[in-house]
C-alpha cells in the first residue's frame, strides 16, 4: 500500500499571512488597554524582548524543520531527537493548548455577533461559525490557507490604519479630552516607567498571551510548496511586523492618549477612531475581534487536525487518524478535534466562568513548555547530528547561546506566571495535565508491548 502524504497546497501568500496571524492575537485590539494600563509606556520594551525571543524560538524551529523535509510539524523532529514519549506528551499538548483556544474563541464569536444581534442565543453564531469552518478546512488545505489569508488581511488592514491615521493625527497636534497628540506623551507622565520595574514585569503575562499562535508556521511546512524558501522568508519577516503592528500601534496609541488616560476596559483602537470622528469605530473594531476569533479558531481546527495525525503516524493516536481524503486532508483527525471543540463549547456553558479561566490560563503554561520542548530539541539536533547542521542554510544565530538565553526567558516568564494571583493557580495544576498524560503513555506502551509479545509467541 502506497503510503498517504499531505498535499503541499500552500503557497508563499498562504504562509505570509499564516506567519502574521499567528503573530497577531486578538489581545491586541482588546487586551492592549490592560497592558498599557499596567506597565505605561515600558509595555514597549515588554514586547521587543519578547518579540526577540519568539524570533529566535522561530528561528530554531525553521533549522530543525528544514533539517529533514519529510517532517510534518515538530512532533516529528521531537520524536527524532527527544523519544517517543516526548513526542507524545508534546503532541497531546499542543493540541489541549490549541482545543482550549477554539473553546474560548468561539464563545467570544457568539458575544461579538451579539452586538449587532443581541436576541441571538450566543450558542448559535459559535456553532454556525464551526460548522463552516469544519467544511471548510475538509475541502482543500489551500482553502484554509485562503481563508486564513483574508482573517489576517482585515487584522492587518485594521492596524495600518490606526497607524496612518494616529501619524496624521500626532503630526497635526491634534487634541483629545486629554490633551494634544504628541510623541512626547510617551515619557512625559511619569516617565517610561510610571509603575515601576514590578508593573513591567507583571506585563510579561499578557504580552506572552499575545505571541501564542506564533508557532503555527510549523505546522504548515509538510504542506507547504517549497518549504526550503517559503519558511525561512516568513520567520525572518517576523521582527518587522512585530515593530511594526505592536510596537507602531502602542506608540501611536500612547501617543494620542498619555498612558494614564487610556480605559483599560475599553479596547483603544475605539478610543482612537472615535476620537478622530469615525462613528462607526467599535462596530469596526467589534467587525476586526469577530474575524481575529474565528481566525484562531480556523486555526485551532487546522492544528488539532495536524498534530493528531502526525500523533497517529508515530503510533501515538489511533490508526484511523492517519487517513486521508482523496484531496489529501486528514478527514477523522478534523471530525474528532471538531467534535472535541464542541463538547468543549457546550462545558463552557455549563461550567463556571472560574474553571474555563482555569483551563485557558493552564493552556498559556502549556505553550511555554512547547517553545522550551522546541529550543532543547534543537540543542540535541545540534549536538548529535552535525552532518545535518553543516548542510542547512537556515540556521539559529548565535547558537548555542540563543538556546540558553530562550529558556532563562521562559523560565523567568513562570516565575511572573507564579506572582500573579489569576495564573498562580494554573501554574501548579497544569503538572497534573503531565502526569496524566504520562500514565497514558505508560498505559499505552505495557498494552502495545504485550500485543507484540502475543504476535511473536502466536
Amino acid at each position: 500500500m502506497q503510503e498517504q502524504k499531505l498535499e503541499r497546497g500552500l503557497k508563499n501568500r498562504h504562509v505570509q499571512l499564516i506567519a502574521i496571524g499567528g503573530a497577531i492575537g486578538t489581545g491586541l485590539f482588546l487586551g492592549a488597554g490592560k497592558s498599557i494600563h499596567l506597565a505605561g509606556p515600558s509595555i514597549l520594551f515588554a514586547y521587543m524582548i519578547t518579540g526577540v525571543i519568539c524570533f529566535l524560538i522561530m528561528r530554531a524551529l525553521g533549522e530543525l524543520l528544514l533539517s529533514n523535509l519529510e517532517y510534518n510539524s515538530f512532533v516529528d523532529f521531537v520524536n527524532d531527537y527527544l523519544g517517543n514519549m516526548a513526542a507524545f506528551i508534546t503532541g497531546w499538548t499542543y493540541w489541549f493548548c490549541w482545543i482550549s483556544i477554539a473553546m474560548a474563541d468561539l464563545t467570544a464569536v457568539g458575544l461579538y455577533t451579539q452586538y449587532w444581534l443581541p436576541d441571538v442565543p450566543q450558542w448559535m453564531p459559535g456553532l454556525i461559525a464551526l460548522v463552516i469552518l469544519l467544511m471548510m478546512n475538509l475541502a482543500t488545505v489551500k482553502l484554509f490557507g485562503e481563508m486564513e489569508f483574508w482573517f489576517a488581511l482585515i487584522k492587518v488592514i485594521a492596524i495600518l490604519a490606526l497607524i496612518v491615521i494616529g501619524i496624521f493625527m500626532i503630526i497635526k497636534g491634534f487634541s483629545t479630552n486629554s490633551g494634544a497628540s504628541s510623541f512626547t506623551n510617551l515619557w512625559s507622565h511619569g516617565g517610561m516607567f510610571p509603575n515601576g520595574i514590578n508593573g513591567f514585569i507583571l506585563s510579561f503575562q499578557m504580552v506572552v498571551f499575545a505571541f501564542v499562535g506564533i508557532e503555527l508556521v510549523g505546522l504548515t511546512a509538510g504542506e507547504t510548496e517549497n518549504p526550503e524558501k517559503v519558511i525561512p522568508k516568513a520567520i525572518n519577516n517576523i521582527p518587522i511586523r512585530i515593530i511594526i503592528f505592536y510596537i507602531g500601534a502602542l506608540i501611536v496609541i500612547m501617543s494620542i492618549y498619555p498612558w494614564n488616560a487610556i480605559n483599560p476596559m475599553e479596547s483603544p483602537f475605539v478610543q482612537v477612531f472615535v476620537a478622530v470622528g469615525i462613528a462607526a469605530a467599535a462596530g469596526i473594531v467589534n467587525f476586526v475581534v469577530l474575524t481575529s476569533a474565528a481566525s484562531a479558531c480556523n486555526s485551532a481546527i487546522f492544528s488539532t487536525s495536524r498534530m493528531v495525525y502526525s500523533l497517529a503516524n508515530d503510533k501515538n493516536a489511533p490508526i484511523p487518524f492517519t487517513k486521508l481524503t482523496s484531496r489529501k486532508v486528514p478527514s477523522n483527525a478534523l471530525f474528532f478535534s471538531t467534535v472535541v471543540i464542541l463538547i468543549a463549547v457546550v462545558l463552557n456553558y455549563v461550567m463556571p466562568e472560574g474553571v474555563f479561566t482555569l483551563i485557558t490560563s493552564i493552556s498559556t503554561v502549556c505553550f511555554i513548555f512547547i517553545w522550551g520542548i522546541t529550543v532543547i530539541s534543537h540543542l540535541k539536533y545540534r549536538k548529535t547530528r552535525p552532518d545535518l547542521a553543516k548542510v542547512n542554510k537556515f540556521k539559529l544565530p548565535l547558537y548555542p547561546f540563543s538556546n540558553y538565553l530562550i529558556l532563562t526567558f521562559l523560565a523567568f516568564v513562570l516565575v511572573v506566571l507564579a506572582l500573579a494571583e489569576d495564573t498562580r493557580v494554573a501554574l501548579f495544576i497544569t503538572p497534573v495535565w503531565f502526569i496524566l498524560l504520562i500514565a497514558i503513555y505508560k498505559m499505552r506502551k505495557t498494552k502495545v508491548n504485550h500485543v507484540d509479545q502475543g504476535k511473536i509467541i502466536g
